[in-house]
Formats: structure tokens, C-alpha cells, sequence
């Protein structure tokens, strides 16, 4: 069904008894029209409101038994759908509180000391696996070993700033092997699904943000940086004030209700704007059409990672990973478009400009 026509109004006359038994005024209709007219005996109700406005019934409009209070009249269809005012879906208040003093931490750590960015990779990682592995174990019952994979994604990102791309796949290898090994010291029944479950979390969460500590290992990483969060946020919030504005088709009514092909639309727009500008003025030795390009790959990979996330909370049962910032959830919930598109940023940025 298409979405713009959820909640339409119906056109007058398309439902109710009005216009379905109407008789022409004069003597000769008299009994014809006073037969039409009288009430109906009283029917228990079966379908509630939803029912009877699809059959177009009407109910007995007199006044209750042993009182001489008016009934209410009936609405009429146009005036039982009222527009409602559209409300955002989390509190903007924290969420930009929250987002502002994040981004002081972030961009004080990018642009004077590297190493001190790395540790909030390296804290964002640790506490993004702590919030995961808690919601598999309540709602799964699925027991990842936290220590193994705590310590082997901190090995991650600083393999990858200072040994490169060898470096952090050596950690994702030895990590995955402790996990094999940490798990054996429990029963043996649902260790496939467990030691299954921790490869999988490695992967979604260290071993993507390690692709962040590649790019900050570059002459101009601070930039490259920069320029990655910049286009994942402005896609991000590009997205929501298009779609909270003009959103009517939905985009994946099954993962995540909420998002609409028109948010995605400018997502894509201003994120491609945004790259524009960021290669053009910021990545040096960059142009404006890489730009173009970069931006289109943001918002949709940060799209994707957006979904993801919501199919792993749906399958949970849960709406958020965490309640560790207000009006943003967990630190999962800020991680979820910003990890898979780590990796596209630190690619595409390798071919246009290099390392």
C-alpha cells in the first residue's frame, strides 16, 4: 500500500447512513421514510469504532436508559481526522546538549594530541561491546566472554594507528582465537552460538572503528577524520529534519518505521554538499567532485549501518542499546551509521588523495 495514503481522510459521503438511505421529502414518502428512520434495536459490538466506520452502521443516537442526558452527536468522518501535529522522536533538548559536548571532546582531542583521540575510539569501542553483549545475554541468552573481546578491540585500534592495516588484522585474528579459547572454560552446550556471537561483535564494532585509527595514522588525519564525522552527521541529521518535514513514503516499514525515502533524499543531498566543501576546502590535495561522490557513499552507508542496527534491536526486542546519553540511547545508538562507513570514508579517501 502506498504510504501517503495511511490515515487519509475519507471524502465526504464515503461512509455513514447520510447519503445511503436518504428518502425525498413529501407526503407519499411519509411511511417510507418514517420506517427508515426509526431506530435500530441495539446490536452488541463486535468491532469497535474501526467496524462499524467500514460498514458504515449507525449506532442508536438517543439518550442512555434512566438518564436525560443528550447523547453526543456522531462525527463526521472529515472531522474525525483532524491533522495531527508531527512531534520528534526523542528529546532534542539532550540529544543536542549531548551531541555538542561530544563534539567539543572529539574535535579537542583530534586537533591537539592524536593519541588521546585514539583512547576515545579505543572507550567508545569497549563500551559499545559492554552495551552489546549485555542486551544478547538478557534477551538471547547468548554469554560472550567481554574480557577476551574488550582487550582484543582496545588491540585493534592501536594495532591499526601504529602498524597499519596489517596490524589491526593480526588483533581481529588473535581476538577471534581467545575468544575459541576463553569459551571453553564454560559447559560445552551453545558454544558455537556463543563463540559465533563474540567473531560477530569483534567484527561489527572494533575492527570497523579501527578503520577511524587508519585514517588518523595519515599526514592529514585530523582532517580525514574531521571530514568523516562531518559528512556521517550531516547525513544523519540531513536525513531526519527532511523526513520529520516532508517523509510520507516509508523506506523500510519493517526495520525501521520511522525513516522515509524523502529523509534519505536529503540525506543524500547534504551530505553531498557537505563533501563537496570538506574536499574542496579541507582534505588537501582533494576536489570538490571527489566531494560528490564521497558524500553519496556517506549517507548511504550510513544509511545501511542505520538499518542494521535497527535489525539487530528488533530481533532483541529492545528500542535502544543503552540509556548511557539521553536523547541519543547508548553509545551503540551513535555508532551504528558511523561504523560501517568508516571503512568507505578510509577507502575512498586512500584512492583519491592517498595515504
Amino acid at each position: 500500500m502506498n504510504d501517503s495514503s495511511w490515515g487519509a481522510p475519507s471524502h465526504p459521503g464515503q461512509w455513514g447512513p447520510s447519503q445511503q438511505g436518504a428518502v425525498p421529502a413529501g407526503p407519499a414518502h411519509g411511511a417510507a421514510h418514517a420506517a427508515q428512520t426509526r431506530p435500530m434495536p441495539t446490536v452488541p459490538e463486535t468491532g469497535g469504532d474501526q467496524d462499524d466506520r467500514h460498514r458504515g452502521a449507525a449506532r442508536p443516537s438517543g439518550p442512555p436508559a434512566g438518564g436525560s442526558r443528550s447523547a453526543e452527536p456522531p462525527r463526521r468522518p472529515e472531522e474525525s481526522a483532524v491533522p495531527q501535529k508531527k512531534r520528534a522522536g526523542r528529546d532534542l533538548r539532550a540529544a543536542i546538549g549531548v551531541g555538542v559536548g561530544l563534539g567539543a571532546v572529539i574535535i579537542a582531542s583530534l586537533f591537539f594530541v592524536k593519541d588521546v583521540f585514539v583512547g576515545v575510539i579505543t572507550a567508545a569501542v569497549v563500551v559499545g561491546l559492554w552495551e552489546l553483549t549485555t542486551r544478547l545475554e538478557e534477551r538471547k541468552g547468548i554469554r560472550i566472554p567481554l574480557v577476551p573481546l574488550a582487550v582484543g578491540g582496545a588491540a585493534m585500534i592501536v594495532a591499526g594507528y601504529v602498524r597499519g592495516t596489517e596490524g589491526a588484522w593480526f588483533a581481529m585474528a588473535v581476538t577471534a582465537l581467545a575468544l575459541l579459547v576463553w569459551r571453553m572454560a564454560e559447559p560445552p552446550e551453545n558454544y558455537l552460538r556463543d563463540v559465533t556471537a563474540g567473531i560477530f561483535a569483534a567484527f561489527y564494532v572494533p575492527f570497523l572503528a579501527t578503520f577511524v585509527a587508519l585514517m588518523l595514522a595519515a599526514d592529514d588525519g585530523a582532517e580525514r577524520v574531521l571530514t568523516f564525522l562531518l559528512l556521517t552527521v550531516v547525513s544523519d541529521t540531513g536525513a531526519y529534519a527532511v523526513g520529520w518535514r516532508f517523509g510520507t513514503h516509508k523506506l523500510a516499514p519493517r526495520i525501521s518505521p520511522g525513516k522515509t525515502r524523502e529523509g534519505l533524499y536529503g540525506g543524500v543531498a547534504f551530505a553531498m554538499i557537505a563533501g563537496a566543501l570538506c574536499m574542496e576546502f579541507l582534505v588537501e590535495g582533494g576536489s570538490w567532485w571527489q566531494g560528490l561522490i564521497l558524500g553519496f557513499a556517506v549517507a548511504i552507508s550510513a544509511t545501511l549501518g542505520d538499518l542494521g542496527e535497527s535489525m539487530i534491536k528488533r530481533d532483541l526486542g529492545i528500542k535502544d542499546m543503552g540509556k548511557l546519553l539521553p536523547g541519543h540511547g547508548g553509545i551503540m545508538d551513535r555508532l551504528d551509521s558511523l561504523l560501517p562507513t568508516a571503512p568507505v570514508v578510509w577507502l575512498l579517501l586512500v584512492l583519491f588523495v592517498g595515504n
